[in-house]
Parts: C-alpha cells; sequence; structure tokens
C-alpha cells in the first residue's frame, strides 16, 4: 500500500469531494486540540461571549479573533489597558467551568489508538491547565508534555507552537504532520516547515488556504507503522480543490 502514492515532502494545497488517495510519510504527528481531537466549540463561544460582554466587546468580533490564537492574545488586541493576566484567568475560568457539550471527534480515539506514544504530542492555544481538564473530560490520554500557550512566546499563527512540539518529539518539523482546524493553526504548521492536514470542522475552505491536504475528520485517516522505526504511513483521501 505504502509503494503505490508514497510523498515524502509537503505537496500543493488541496479540497471539494474527495480526489485520489495519498500516503504522507512522516515521522511524528502535532495534534492541535479544539476541533481537531474534542470539540468544544459551544464551550468557547459561550465563554468568551460572556466575557466580551463583560467587558464591553462585540462578541461575534471576540469570537472571531479568539478561535485558534491563545487567549493572552486575544485580550491584548481587544482590550489592551486591561490587566492581561488578569483577565486570562477570567476567560479561563469561564471555559474550565463550562464543560458542556465537549466531546471527542469522529476517528480520533481510533487514531490514537494506533499510534505509537512517543510519536505524537498535543500543541493548543488553549492554557495547560484548561487543555489537560477538556482532555481529561472525554477520556483522552496524553502525552506528559504538550504545547500549551503556557510555554510559548509567540502563539498561531506563528510557527513557534509546531516548532517547540517538534522539538518534544526529538525530530526537525519536516519529518512532522500538523492536524488543525483553524487558519491560525494552519499558518503556523505551514510556516514551521510541517506537512498540514485541515478537517473542514469549523473553518472553511478560503481560510484553511495554508494546508496541504483538507479533509473532513479524522474517520477516514488511517495509520501504519513502518518497520525498523522508518515512521508513520498516514494513509487518506484528501478532498479535493
Amino acid at each position: 500500500m505504502t509503494d503505490s502514492s508514497l510523498i515524502t515532502s509537503p505537496p500543493v494545497p488541496v479540497a471539494g469531494p474527495a480526489s485520489n488517495p495519498v500516503t504522507v510519510v512522516c515521522k511524528g504527528i502535532l495534534f492541535d486540540m479544539d476541533g481537531i481531537l474534542i470539540s468544544s466549540l459551544g464551550s468557547v463561544e459561550r465563554s468568551w461571549r460572556t466575557w466580551a460582554i463583560s467587558r464591553d466587546i462585540d462578541p461575534a468580533l471576540a469570537i472571531r479573533i479568539a478561535h485558534g490564537c491563545r487567549a493572552i492574545e486575544t485580550i491584548r488586541k481587544l482590550r489592551p489597558d486591561l490587566d492581561d493576566e488578569a483577565e486570562l484567568k477570567y476567560i479561563e475560568d469561564l471555559e474550565v467551568a463550562d464543560g458542556e457539550g465537549l466531546a471527542v471527534l469522529p476517528g480520533v480515539l481510533e487514531l490514537l489508538a494506533a499510534l505509537p506514544r512517543h510519536r505524537w504530542t498535543v500543541v493548543t492555544s488553549a492554557t495547560e491547565r484548561l487543555a489537560r481538564i477538556r482532555l481529561a473530560a472525554v477520556g483522552i490520554a496524553v502525552p506528559e508534555r504538550i504545547i500549551t500557550a503556557d510555554f510559548v512566546t509567540n502563539g498561531k499563527p506563528h510557527p513557534e507552537p509546531y516548532l517547540r512540539g517538534a522539538e518534544i518529539l526529538g525530530l526537525p518539523p519536516s519529518d512532522c504532520v500538523v492536524f488543525e482546524d483553524s487558519g491560525s493553526g494552519t499558518k503556523a504548521g505551514r510556516a514551521a516547515g510541517c506537512t498540514v492536514i485541515a478537517t473542514t470542522f469549523s473553518h472553511t475552505v478560503e481560510e484553511l488556504a495554508a494546508a496541504h491536504y483538507l479533509v473532513t475528520d479524522l474517520t477516514g485517516v488511517a495509520v501504519e507503522v513502518l518497520p525498523r522505526d522508518e515512521g508513520l504511513a498516514l494513509h487518506f483521501t484528501p478532498l479535493a480543490v
């Protein structure tokens, strides 16, 4: 199966109905959390709406800016006059308290079960406290070391989060595949030098233009562990542009 359509370097962006099956070979996988591993859209939007109303900001604007970005950077953009650390604690508490509707997304548990533990980690714009609470709530056991908002100076779309994620796995970014659902996240993965596969869970095809491939969700992604520690082969059929 691997010999039929082997890709070892980032291809041209794609997305529409299904195209031809492809195989992408890598050594590690970097997963975004919200919109890739779990569905938390309701909690995110309700929390940011509450914060925005309390701070005299248009809720729709706050929600749009917050998606895929670190909360502290959203706060700095919208209310630079406020104490950003105090505001971060406020929005974090809102999101932690709102676990309604949290769910594992399709295909996630099957894909994670097929991956060796040392071959993947999570790279999220959420704080570590929020990320671990959400993942535990839906029953996803994550590696001890993950990259969260607390561990980077520059959030997505800056490449730093995915550069740090590759570093955790002990790999060059070019050997890593990123799974993302947001425009800022796909840009971050691309800028880091990773191959980016985006899902159409929460953003339009146009917003995901930085991705190399688009898929509806993770249900169609199969992983093959290659012999002699050669890495992983991801088999899937991307959406056509």
